[in-house]
């Protein structure tokens, strides 16, 4: 059975240019590929036909040959290359065009596919009154932007970077070692895939300039520490017009002097005499958003006692207006520099105290008598 011309399998006429058997191959590969036609026989077979087709066309010397003798040139070690076209010289056909394929997805490592401009992070601090109310912040990024000379292509006014003679734009060359065909980084283009015979006076044909941006950045209520805020295509601007990075803006809370933070929950130290603890009382404590709230000490409280003031925390970040508690922790002040009639009258009122006005107290003593008592034993 005869085989079919390789150019009519790609559907390409014989003198076309490398690029346009490039670009039949692509598109007949995303077609034909196993991963979109599973269990199509005749679909597995057609994709192995183009990647035969394709690994001859690619190559100007194989090329050279076919147009010479055809199929011969690759029957009983024709050509000087042994068996013809099979596994082995499929993978490293694939391999050329699988980046155009999935670059976007996977990275990319040819050429062209590297110029995307790198990532950047911002360390933010803010206020927590910050972060319950939200605000708009403006920060300075020092980075490297799009030459607005030559509009990021690197090159002069009145001239344009031209496709790499060597590598034919793909950035990558290939050398023939025996068996093995090694591909590395085009020595002539770097990698880049084009050259710039003038380049822009202002970049030095980099196609980029560093320089700092003031940015603003809305903060919502609610944000947390550690939240990161992405603000896309403000990072690094992309080599050769290649597109921008991202900024990554990760937010840090400052130690505020009256709350502590826990999740969407705040904690708030509040002292109180001696006598409001005994006697309960009322006593005021602000919140983040400028209330002043009124607690009510009950009688007897003791010190470390926390009391609860719903919804008066942290906003729930997009949570619709729920928000987290604000938790009073009592605190007794021991009084200080007493007068000798505040000392006289303190002791008048320990002797007249019962054990059950301090239950505590009188409960640890007894723990720990009965403890002694069992280790004297």
């Amino acid at each position: 059975m005869s085989k079919r011309c390789y150019y009519e399998i790609l559907g390409v006429e014989r003198g076309a240019s490398v690029e346009v058997i490039k670009g039949a191959y692509r598109k007949l590969a995303k077609e034909l590929h196993p991963d979109r036609n599973p269990g199509n026989p005749e679909a597995e077979q057609s994709f192995k036909q183009i990647n035969e087709a394709y690994d001859v066309l690619k190559d100007e010397q194989k090329r050279a040959a076919y147009d010479r003798y055809g199929h011969a040139a690759f029957e009983n070690g024709g050509g000087g290359r042994g068996a013809g076209p099979g596994f082995s010289d499929f993978a490293s056909s694939f391999s050329d065009i699988f980046d155009d394929l999935f670059g976007d997805f996977t990275g990319g490592r040819r050429g062209r596919r590297q110029n995307r401009g790198a990532d950047l992070r911002y360390n933010l601090q803010i206020r927590l009154e910050d972060a319950f109310n939200g605000y708009r912040a403006e920060i300075s990024v020092p980075s490297a932007i799009a030459c607005e000379v030559c509009n990021g292509s690197g090159a002069e006014a009145g001239h344009a970077p031209e496709q790499c003679p060597s590598c034919s734009g793909s950035g990558r060359v290939r050398a023939q070692q025996g068996f093995f065909s090694i591909e590395r980084t085009c020595p002539t283009c770097r990698g880049n895939g084009r050259v710039i015979r003038k380049p822009c006076k202002q970049c030095h044909g980099m196609g980029q300039v560093q320089k700092e941006r003031t940015l603003a950045v809305d903060i919502p209520a609610g944000v947390e520490e550690g939240t990161r805020i992405r603000l896309a295509g403000e990072g690094q601007a992309g080599l050769n017009g290649g597109p921008p990075g991202d900024l990554y803006i990760f937010i840090a809370l400052a130690p505020h002097a009256i709350f502590q933070r826990d999740g969407h929950d705040l904690y708030c130290r509040c002292p109180v005499s001696i006598v409001t603890a005994a006697l309960g009382g009322v006593v005021e404590v602000p919140t983040l958003g400028g209330e002043r709230l009124s607690v009510k000490v009950p009688e007897g409280t003791q010190s470390g006692r926390q009391i609860k003031m719903r919804g008066k925390g942290m906003p729930v970040l997009r949570g619709g207006g729920v928000a987290g508690d604000l938790y009073v922790e009592i605190m007794v002040e021991t009084p200080v520099k007493l007068s000798k009639r505040q000392k006289e009258l303190l002791r008048a009122f320990e002797q007249d105290c019962s054990p059950e006005s301090q239950p505590e107290s009188e409960g640890f003593f007894a723990k720990v008598k009965e403890f002694l008592g069992g280790s004297a034993q």
